[in-house]
């Protein structure tokens, strides 16, 4: 009651959010009872279930049927039925809402129109929502009548925001953002989102956050240039990119330096002739390097060859760790007869190490 109580004051009080994670975090393990008969590593489980959930609050848009919206601050793993409660406080105060809607419902819209509509208990929806899709409330006799956003039916190009930023800037910005959801992923995420998958008994959220991430900055990238319609500042822009890709492999960001790689290898991209016969002939090769760097051929080779020159910290292109703890995973078996394989169970635990190895110091 009292956590409750404390979330419903966080609008008006903002600095109770400390005091409230650390309620969060004990009615969440008093919701999870443990009985004394059950194992160790069970125990450990739900208590790091209840600890290990990312603590940074989010923040997001909830539109309205009339494309209106809200602005929440809420937890990763809130449930559907909190983050209602949020949207309607809100809109008690908004003008544009003057009577209050009666029973709300959460609906993700896609930009193609697909509508998929949340229950009150479905939890961590905002790791489920792809590049192009939003949160809408509204009752139920208005979810025929919801519509993806007018920019996303119409769209019309214009100059790029980042002609006005320093590339320097722009680096800094997505280096900060990538250590910060990488600081909160830990280990065992790793583990459990390979072991277990959809069938584990909670869901590596901070995790899923980094791979939504990669996946927004690849599509960001592209998304950016495509829509500059003019030659000469989409040639500028691409120059930019190739310079903030640069300096985020010299800040040691794999992640982000990967992702605007692959973003301008992107099919789209790539088949501009004008535009890339129009960069100067050092940010060409530039750029063919980094292209080496992210070639998959003889098991990312050139990749695996660039970590080892690096000394922690650094952000390590996340995607390729799942894929080699994949591999390992499917590769060789857990148990032959009724023993395990602790040769397996020892490659993992080096992984894992070496994952902490890679931020055992502030970056």
């Amino acid at each position: 009651e009292l956590y409750l109580c404390a979330v419903q004051e966080l609008s008006r009080f903002p600095e109770l959010v400390e005091d409230v994670l650390k309620l969060q975090r004990w009615t969440e393990i008093l919701h999870c009872p443990i009985s004394q008969n059950i194992d160790f590593h069970v125990k450990t489980f739900q208590l790091f279930k209840a600890t290990c959930v990312c603590l940074s609050p989010v923040f997001c848009r909830v539109y309205t049927p009339d494309h209106s919206y809200v602005t929440i601050r809420s937890r990763l793993s809130c449930r559907v039925g909190e983050i209602l409660a949020l949207v309607r406080e809100k809109l008690q105060y908004s003008e544009d809402q003057p009577v209050l809607p009666g029973n709300l419902i959460l609906v993700a819209v896609t930009s193609a129109g697909e509508k998929a509509v949340f229950r009150p208990s479905d939890e961590a929806v905002f790791t489920t929502l792809g590049v192009n899709t939003h949160l809408f409330t509204c009752e139920p006799s208005e979810l025929d009548s919801l519509l993806p956003l007018p920019e996303e039916i119409h769209w019309t190009p214009g100059d790029s925001k980042l002609h006005d930023m320093s590339a320097e800037e722009v680096a800094n910005q997505l280096v900060v953002f990538d250590w910060e959801l990488f600081s909160c992923v830990h280990e065992v995420e790793f583990v459990c989102y390979v072991f277990h998958g959809e069938q584990s008994r909670w869901r590596p959220l901070n995790l899923e956050l980094v791979l939504q991430r990669c996946s927004e900055v690849q599509h960001w990238v592209a998304t950016e240039i495509l829509q500059c319609q003019s030659l000469p500042k989409r040639i500028q822009l691409l120059r930019k990119f190739i310079k903030i890709a640069a300096l985020c492999k010299q800040q040691q960001d794999l992640l982000s330096f990967l992702a605007v790689v692959l973003g301008l290898d992107n099919p789209a991209v790539s088949r501009l002739r004008l535009t890339w016969e129009g960069l100067p002939g050092k940010f060409r090769k530039q750029f063919q390097q980094f292209e080496s760097i992210a070639d998959p051929s003889r098991n990312h080779k050139s990749y695996r060859d660039l970590m080892t020159s690096l000394r922690p910290p650094l952000i390590p292109f996340t995607p390729l760790l799942l894929k080699d703890l994949t591999f390992l995973h499917e590769s060789c078996k857990t148990f032959h007869g009724e023993l395990v394989n602790f040769e397996k169970m020892h490659k993992v635990a080096e992984m894992v190490r070496i994952i902490r190895r890679y931020r055992s110091s502030q970056l």
